[in-house]
């Protein structure tokens, strides 16, 4: 059988680890799967001026599919981020964040089982900002002040939130479509439209509109994005498929994770139109890099759904039957999780936790 040739970007912090750790589960899952490594990050800024080459985004407009560790991006200063560069350059309008419950995680609750559908390309991640004292700023302090559209103070740093009907309505429509591809009954748009009604207000009307031509097939329902927060901590099982504008969909997808056992077992994608991009949502975290402290298992249920995406759902159930079978067995779980779970017991290590997969993968041979 020949191989699915994927773009693989390690990353960078514990990134090379975890990226690691997921090339060992996917080979032993039987998964026919060959990589090419393109780079990105700060160590390719040091060495290319860039953190984002030309070479790796061609790479995966080649392959059409990659699949990337967590990558650095300063904070407040440096580069912007990587993650966002990417989505750019590759119209990757959706993020895709499962949520679901593992046995023996840590997790507030047992049986969460839901789907962020977060909207990429817009909001106040467009990054249209204004510094404090620039002309720029000024010029709009002084239009909204002349226009009656609100008072903004002078040392302000602006920033600009678009939200248009194309991508709302993009966004919306694969989150129906995919619920109707994978069983859901219900779709749930969040807004805070009750006080940006220009922008918030535009996103659930257009979301009503989508809901309305589906009604036939999927429910459909809204929420205000603090009410949606308190109720999904209260009662996660009310939701099913979730989607968000960019920033709502960001902070709430983390919320979620923090339900089922924390960052580290929440796996994500970025999908576009003809090229899709899987990862870990959590960060690189520098300050256990190289110490084999890292959970890989976001990247690897990441690669879980790269696999389903590429026609390997073989080894993709392989892969999360394993998952579930290392975690409620318990002996070889990682710091992050025996936090989580306030055990005593000592910490696997990510090379462990990696053997222990590969050995349950060996044992349904």
């Amino acid at each position: 059988m020949a191989k699915r040739t994927v773009t693989l970007i390690p990353g960078d912090g514990i990134g090379l680890e975890t990226s690691a750790a997921m090339q060992r589960v996917v080979e032993a899952s039987g998964a026919a799967i060959a990589w090419e490594v393109a780079e990105a990050g700060a160590h390719t800024m040091e060495n290319c001026g860039t953190p984002l080459p030309d070479s790796t985004i061609e790479a995966v407009k080649r392959n059409g599919v990659a699949i990337k560790g967590p990558i650095t991006t300063p904070v407040g200063t440096g580069f912007r981020s990587v993650n966002v560069a990417l989505r750019r350059a590759l119209g990757l309008y959706v993020c895709l964040r499962p949520v679901l419950s593992l046995p023996g995680a840590g997790g507030r609750y047992d049986d969460v089982d839901m789907v962020i559908v977060r909207e990429n390309s817009e909001d106040l991640y467009a990054g249209i900002e204004f510094e404090e004292g620039s002309q720029a700023a000024r010029d709009l302090i002084r239009f909204c002040e002349e226009t009656g559209a609100g008072a903004i103070r002078p040392d302000s740093g602006i920033s600009v939130k678009p939200i248009s009907v194309t991508a709302t309505r993009d966004i919306v429509e694969y989150a129906f479509d995919y619920a109707a591809k994978h069983g859901r009954t219900k779709v749930t748009a969040v807004h805070k439209a009750n006080i940006m009604k220009h922008s918030d207000g535009l996103f659930l009307r257009v979301a009503r509109e989508v809901a309305e031509e589906r009604a036939a097939s999927i429910g459909f329902d809204d929420r205000i994005v603090d009410a949606f927060c308190m109720n999904m901590v209260v009662d996660p099982s009310q939701f099913d498929v979730v989607v968000f504008p960019n920033l709502y969909g960001d902070i709430a997808s983390d919320l979620a994770a923090g339900l089922v056992g924390g960052l580290g077992i929440a796996p994500g994608a970025n999908i576009g139109k003809r090229y899709a991009v899987f990862e870990a949502v959590h960060g690189s975290a520098p300050d256990i890099a190289g110490q084999d402290k890292a959970n890989p298992t976001a990247q690897i249920l990441s690669a879980a759904m790269m696999l389903d995406h590429v026609g390997e759902r073989v080894a993709a159930e392989r892969i999360r039957r394993a998952v579930r079978a290392v975690y409620a067995d318990g002996k070889y779980l990682t710091a992050d999780i025996r936090k989580a779970t306030r055990s005593s017991e000592r910490a696997a290590r990510c090379s462990e936790f990696t053997a222990a997969l590969e050995e349950a993968l060996e044992q349904m041979d």
